[in-house]
């Protein structure tokens, strides 16, 4: 890439930028030295940084990242550091990294840029992870539920809010289906008495909530039925369960996305009216008038 200029729609990865900028340090100048080594040990602040700012935390003057940035075939440092944004976008970043690269977008003027990011990434969530399943797959899992003596959902953090909408939607039309943790309860203890015959669905991506891999271990002895949701195949809680949705949660924003979660629950939950008995279409339509009566909705 040395003495190369790169177009800015084929910028390489920031792996291969340090590994191209590691083989380079020897032959810079003493000052494009420190730049390059600031950016060798804090890579994340690269893409969040201005090139004032990145240039005060290195001690040298922001010229100097310009050249530092030349000599390893870029055209400047905006050029520069957009393999570093790109990573934080695709979630490589921490929270913390994300969250700055947000307001960094914020200072720069480049808010539109971000509007058409964040509906890229929901609808490409809900594509890809609507691709990594099947009707088949949310038909057996919506069978199990249909079955099941009792059926626990759990997730925390924002999951969940996301096990209490599916709980609260059930509920219109079964009785059997429970959120977890209960309010001032654990999950482990919430799943003490469940065992074969029950289903848990249990909700958590990277980085992994260690009460929900805890809880999915202790039901999986007790032979509860798992259906795990999670970004990654090879998630603690997917490992070994009984049915399993990949989901898609990649986000410009810092905390993972939880449109292709709501989306897949929500069909989830369509296949269990559709599977269930006759009766929940009277339990919804009774619910629905019960309301209705009570003042409940605005005429």
């Amino acid at each position: 890439m040395n003495n190369m200029n790169v177009p800015k729609s084929n910028f390489p990865a920031s792996q291969e930028v340090l590994d191209d900028l590691t083989a380079q340090f020897e032959s810079l100048t003493p000052e494009l030295r420190k730049a390059a080594a600031y950016v060798l040990e804090n890579p994340n602040d690269v893409g969040v940084s201005s090139i004032r700012e990145i240039a005060e935390l290195a001690n040298v003057k922001p010229n100097s990242f310009v050249r530092m940035a030349r000599s390893v075939g870029f055209e400047g440092y905006d050029d520069f550091r957009e393999p570093f944004r790109e990573e934080i976008r695709k979630g490589g970043g921490n929270f913390p990294d994300r969250a700055r690269w947000l307001q960094s977008l914020a200072r720069g003027g480049k808010l539109a840029g971000l509007y058409v990011d964040m509906a890229s990434s929901a609808i490409d969530n809900i594509e890809r992870t609507f691709a990594a399943t099947s009707a088949a797959a949310m038909q057996a899992a919506a069978d199990a539920i249909v079955a099941a003596r009792r059926t626990f959902v759990l997730g925390v953090g924002v999951n969940g809010s996301n096990a209490r909408n599916f709980t609260y939607l059930a509920d219109m039309a079964v009785d059997t289906i429970d959120a977890i943790p209960r309010h001032g309860s654990v999950a482990i203890d919430d799943l003490a008495r469940a065992g074969k015959g029950d289903v848990l669905i249990a909700m958590t991506c990277k980085p992994f909530r260690t009460e929900v891999v805890e809880a999915v271990e202790i039901a999986r002895k007790q032979s509860v039925t798992i259906i795990a949701i999670s970004d990654s195949p090879a998630s603690p809680i997917v490992i070994g369960s009984d049915h399993s949705f990949i989901i898609d949660a990649e986000t410009p924003q810092f905390f993972p996305s939880s449109v292709s979660t709501i989306a897949l629950l929500e069909t989830l939950m369509a296949f269990v009216i559709a599977d269930a008995d006759p009766a929940v279409i009277s339990n919804i339509e009774s619910f629905h008038a019960r309301r209705h009566a009570l003042g409940i909705y605005h005429e």
